[in-house]
């Protein structure tokens, strides 16, 4: 028995099939027979594997390339669906960020379904009493507790100006609490005596889920409305890199790169790195000179509407930069004109580059426990939904931060907002406050003060 323990541990089980001394059980647990608690250490005991999805590459293509080797066919399968993703990319937006914002939540859906049908295909046999139901409803606990936070601080005069609105943001928290604490009660309550263990496996497993998923989407909606170029540089950039990296290690890929991807090479990688930055680099160009990629997402009061109209900020205007010695000598030239975003956009690329990857192998290590190709057969040649956002929720988070640390200031016209939220005299007093500090800095005078 020892020897298969250890034997199955070096082959790459996953801790929740290795259960050594639960499953072996104490001898008080033996002795307890009669009341159930072997039969916990029984039921609760080995992971079966979840069954491989088969194979829904359109019937179309697969007479197109029946003449292929599963290689190149692979290939092909891969090319036709990553341009058609590319499409659908471009597409959604040209639509806007409102239709954007909705692709993020269904993604996110999908990316959520995805892992807990793994987590339920596991532990089917089980039938666990409203494991289904509670990961669900804790979904839509998060949900409306990001959303809600989201609105409040974006759209403040809105919320403001619509009743139901208001008190709605007041006791926001308090809500989202409630409705935490009624599916803590709710699981709590659906504990069987059998299935103690698994259940809070599953509970673990859905907790797990949403900070992976909701959380990191939710700071995409955030990054998106900083403004659009925001969202689609990152993201197009993640995309640039895989299909790079996966073109170099296609045609040029011999060293292999990691153990939990076989089919990741340092040439593939390298490749990737550098095609990835002169995209990023392009691309960026490009649409900081759109007013429409660069301006935040903002409420207009007076046609009720959202827009995206601004005055570009110094991010967005074109600046002229010396060249060093060394690219001077090789270009011929001494000066270029960058738009500032640019530089940071070399930030953005190399991120997601070098460490974006690790998103896709922390994905790869996932399924490797649970023996599976891929979270799901929802995309030919691609796995799932969740195989192609691996990466992404990953690069939300690094630029979600990199925005607070080095590019986002106080927002004058949110303080305006809250200043003119507040009572009459509270505004009296931060009026007076801030003209006595003016007046003392001289930035005001004081006859005008006093007048």
């Amino acid at each position: 028995m020892t020897e298969l323990r250890h034997r199955g541990a070096k082959e790459g089980e996953s801790p929740l099939e290795q259960q050594p001394s639960e499953d072996k059980g104490s001898d008080s647990e033996l002795k307890a027979d009669k009341d159930g608690v072997s039969d916990e250490s029984k039921v609760d005991s080995g992971v079966p594997e979840v069954p491989v999805p088969p194979d829904d590459t359109p019937e179309v293509l697969n007479k197109a390339l029946s003449g292929l080797s599963s290689r190149w066919k692979n290939w092909w399968v891969r090319g036709i669906l990553t341009l058609a993703m590319i499409s659908f990319f471009f597409f959604i937006i040209y639509l806007g960020p409102m239709v954007l914002m909705m692709i993020v939540l269904c993604v996110q859906i999908k990316c959520f379904h995805e892992i807990i049908t793994i987590g339920y295909n596991v532990y089917h046999s089980y039938d666990l009493p409203w494991f289904r139901t509670l990961s669900w409803y804790f979904l839509l606990c998060v949900n409306y507790f990001f959303y809600g936070e989201t609105v409040t601080d974006y759209f403040f005069t809105l919320v403001q100006r619509e009743e139901p609105l208001r008190i709605l943001s007041k006791y926001h928290r308090f809500i989202s609490f409630a409705l935490y604490l009624t599916g803590f009660c709710m699981f709590v309550l659906s504990l069987v005596k059998k299935h103690y263990r698994l259940q809070f496996y599953m509970f673990g497993w859905t907790h797990v889920t949403l900070l992976i998923v909701v959380t990191q989407s939710h700071l995409i909606i955030h990054n998106l409305f900083e403004g659009m170029i925001w969202f689609i540089v990152p993201i197009s950039c993640v995309i640039c890199n895989d299909i790079m990296a996966y073109m170099f290690g296609f045609f040029f890929g011999r060293t292999p790169l990691i153990k939990l991807s076989p089919k990741k090479t340092w040439e593939g990688f390298i490749g990737g790195l550098f095609a990835t930055i002169v995209f990023g680099i392009m691309l960026s160009y490009v649409m900081a000179g759109y007013r429409y990629f660069v301006c935040p997402v903002e409420f207009n009061n007076d046609s009720n509407r959202f827009q995206v109209d601004c005055e570009p900020s110094e991010l967005f205007q074109l600046q002229e930069y010396s060249l060093p010695g060394v690219l001077e000598s090789v270009t011929g030239w001494t000066t270029v004109h960058l738009y500032p975003f640019q530089i940071h956009s070399i930030a953005l690329s190399s991120f997601a580059s070098i460490v974006g990857p690790f998103g896709g192998f922390f994905a790869s290590g996932f399924k490797r426990a649970f023996k599976i190709k891929d979270f799901a057969n929802t995309i030919p040649g691609h796995g799932g939904i969740m195989d192609r956002f691996d990466c992404q929720y990953i690069m939300a988070t690094f630029v979600n931060v990199y925005i607070a640390s080095f590019i986002r200031g106080p927002n004058p016209s949110k303080v305006v907002q809250q200043l003119l939220a507040l009572r009459s005299d509270q505004q009296l007093y931060i009026f007076n406050s801030l003209k006595a500090h003016l007046t003392e800095k001289g930035l005001l005078r004081a006859a005008e003060a006093a007048a």
